[in-house]
């Protein structure tokens, strides 16, 4: 008895992996689980009386820390300077 091989379905040079459709794929889960752990953060804050506003409130929160975070620090005053 003599097996011969199961020829592929494919050639090996028809094939070709598209990089870009895996980088919006692997952009869409990470947006997707900061979306559900920000929702369950403020589930679990707020309960589910106020989610809303409570969502609406951390929201607020998270962009103006982000606003201070890209923003240029604001000029302090030397330490030797005196107060009047």
């Amino acid at each position: 008895m003599c097996f011969r091989p199961i020829p592929a379905l494919t050639s090996r040079h028809h094939c070709f992996k598209v990089g870009a459709m895996s980088l919006i794929r692997g952009l869409f889960w990470l947006v997707l689980f900061i979306f559900f752990t920000f929702s369950f953060v403020v589930l679990f804050e707020y309960g589910t009386h106020d989610f809303t506003n409570g969502f609406k409130q951390e929201a607020e929160r998270v962009k103006k820390f982000c606003v201070d975070m890209v923003s240029k620090p604001k000029a302090s005053p030397s330490p030797g300077a005196k107060k009047k």
